[in-house]
């Protein structure tokens, strides 16, 4: 409770208007009600814990989410990524970086990296920076800002290989503790989006040992 209050002047210090509620179902109650630009979920919250409103909301809104989660709680993280989570915080950490991170995430929520502005064509894929947006087949795709900016990365240069240590630099800036394991969970979740067979990618290809490489799927 009162970590939910520090957090809270932090934020509306930062211009920020923000509600805080103490349990899982009056966050999925109010994200429902009245959906916010971004959610900030712990994982331990009473009554529905912050994976499961995650996993409910990710069904219905492509809402940002940050998710607050114990360090040693690796599965816990991976697996709010899974469900669509756009970025972590493990504890402990400082409010000031959380007001960072928030920050971070709404601005490329909502602009493309300065300087960069082409839309970028691969096969049936179309990743256009300004609009954040990522079109396969004529049909829009939602994706969190860690996917986006991997995918953006690699469209930029098709058919090159990226080490999952390059994808990484392209999510430090808002995700300090990104892991290769964190990468991994981008490029599934990226299969299951952009891929005729997420099983069978021709797309986002696993280069064996190496990394991953974009490709219009032709060859």
């Amino acid at each position: 409770m009162k970590q939910a209050e520090v957090l809270r002047r932090y934020l509306e210090a930062d211009g920020h208007s923000t509600v805080v509620v103490h349990d899982g179902r009056s966050a999925l109650e109010h994200a429902r009600r009245q959906p916010p630009d971004l959610l900030v979920l712990d994982v331990m919250m009473p009554g529905l814990d912050g994976l499961n409103v995650c996993r409910i909301l990710r069904q219905e809104s492509d809402l940002l989410v940050l998710m607050l989660t114990a360090r040693t709680e690796e599965e816990d993280l991976l697996l709010g990524l899974e469900l669509g989570a756009d970025d972590y915080l493990t504890k402990p950490y400082s409010p000031r970086e959380l007001a960072a991170r928030v920050r971070t995430l709404l601005r490329r929520a909502g602009r493309a990296p300065a300087g960069v502005t082409a839309v970028r064509h691969v096969g049936p894929l179309r990743v256009d920076p300004s609009r954040h947006e990522v079109i396969v087949d004529d049909r829009r795709i939602e994706c969190t800002p860690g996917e986006f900016a991997i995918l953006s990365a690699m469209a930029e240069q098709p058919g090159r290989i990226f080490t999952r240590a390059q994808l990484l630099e392209h999510t430090s800036g808002f995700q300090r503790d990104s892991t290769h394991r964190t990468i991994d969970v981008h490029v599934l979740n990226l299969r299951r989006k952009i891929e005729p067979d997420p099983r069978r990618p021709v797309h986002l290809v696993t280069v064996h040992g190496v990394g991953y490489k974009l490709t219009d799927g032709a060859g």
